[in-house]
């Protein structure tokens, strides 16, 4: 048992990563076959993806933040707060959708200089900060539009939420899929050739190419999916979902972020040691400010994919969602203590959670009995955690 560890870095996989697909897919079955065969059909996959979006955006940047040992509980009440103001600029104030959406960027990103600034400059606890932040900016979601909602009609705007024009076709997710398969085998061939330029051990040939194939497979497979759905009054079938392919394009950019910058660096530094982190020079409290301004342009993004697919901005606007975007990120490895975290593992433990809340929607559990099933499903993500690292330790 000793050398797995050393196995999986060796070959690139991570266990715990292997572990959370295992479980969806187990999750996926069992519901499958509970539900009487609709779990798996193309409609709920094709709803699951896109309703899984909105909060995958959040999560992926709500890794960060923990990762250098903040919190924001926030994060619901300010994506409903600019999610109507984005609504009422353009239903009520007449704007275009570009317009109100830079206005909304532009308030989320005053709030993350108010909150990110209290946390970082002044030191206030963000856990203190956000909660406060979570109440007020709900009301300030309330106040914007005295509580009416505020439906949007542009109809490129609305195909950005996916729903009934939200989808790209089946040409272009085949297309899609082809290129990001190239792109990955390309990849892997070019970081092969350069651990053997370098004269680093490498891999068997047929294991890399397994291990780039399984990332492939399932992309077709999700294309195939996609391309089963058609809508009745429509002569062709969906396609790739845009919300989905937002959300993949921000996983992309932040996993980016994180592996090839120095602000990604400087981050899991800070949550390693933040007090080292000063004391090498990392400037901790611009880091902070950027990090919580990062969040903000995540909370706008999934703002308007959320108002986009709902065609309206309403208050009660991501209510509850501080708890699935926290939930999706511990579950998908992030530790609560700060250090260590993953983009593709938010992306995991956002499909669980939202295949999760579907599976039950679909067997009519009721909605308390989801409740202590979700949050239940959170503290038992948390004890993996603490389980998993003493047993493999905290690189593992």
């Amino acid at each position: 048992m000793t050398s797995s560890p050393s196995l999986w870095r060796r070959t690139g996989v991570d266990l715990r990563l292997l572990l959370m697909g295992v479980l969806l897919v187990v999750m996926a079955v069992v519901f499958h076959v509970m539900s009487g065969g609709v779990f798996l059909s193309p409609e709920n996959l094709y709803n699951i993806a896109q309703q899984t979006a909105v909060v995958g955006i959040v999560s992926t940047v709500m890794v960060l933040i923990i990762v250098a040992r903040h919190i924001d509980l926030s994060v619901g009440s300010v994506m409903g707060f600019v999610g109507v103001l984005v609504a009422y600029l353009q239903y009520t104030s007449g704007w275009s959708w570009p317009a109100a959406s830079l206005a909304g960027l532009a308030v989320a990103l005053l709030v993350s200089l108010y909150q990110g600034g209290l946390t970082a400059v002044l030191g206030v606890p963000s856990f203190v900060v956000t909660l406060g932040g979570l109440m007020s900016f709900r009301g300030a979601a309330f106040l914007v539009a005295d509580g009416k909602t505020q439906p949007v009609n542009d109809e490129f705007f609305q195909r950005l939420g996916g729903g009934y024009d939200g989808g790209i076709g089946t040409t272009a997710s085949w297309v899609l899929a082809a290129v990001v398969g190239v792109v990955l085998f390309a990849r892997m061939l070019q970081k092969r050739r350069a651990r053997q330029r370098h004269e680093m051990p490498v891999e068997p040939l047929w294991i890399e190419l397994l291990l780039t194939a399984v990332p492939v497979v399932i992309v077709c497979a999700f294309a195939a999916a996609m391309n089963s759905y058609q809508i009745a009054s429509k002569t062709e079938p969906q396609g790739m979902p845009i919300p989905v392919l937002i959300w993949a394009a921000v996983a992309v950019t932040l996993s980016f972020i994180v592996h090839r910058t120095r602000f990604g660096r400087y981050v899991f530094a800070m949550g390693g040691n933040p007090d080292a982190a000063a004391l090498v020079g990392i400037p901790v409290k611009r880091v902070t400010l950027m990090l919580f301004a990062l969040l903000a342009v995540l909370v706008t993004i999934a703002a308007i994919v959320s108002i986009a697919r709902l065609n309206a901005g309403t208050n009660s606007l991501g209510t509850g969602m501080e708890l699935y975007v926290i939930a999706a990120a511990v579950i998908g490895g992030t530790a609560l203590a700060g250090g260590s975290g993953s983009i593709l593992g938010s992306v995991l433990g956002a499909l669980i959670m939202q295949s999760l809340d579907s599976g039950m929607l679909l067997l009519d559990v009721p909605i308390g009995k989801r409740m202590v099933i979700i949050g239940q499903v959170l503290i038992i993500a948390v004890v993996f955690d603490v389980l998993y690292r003493k047993r493999f330790g905290e690189t593992s």
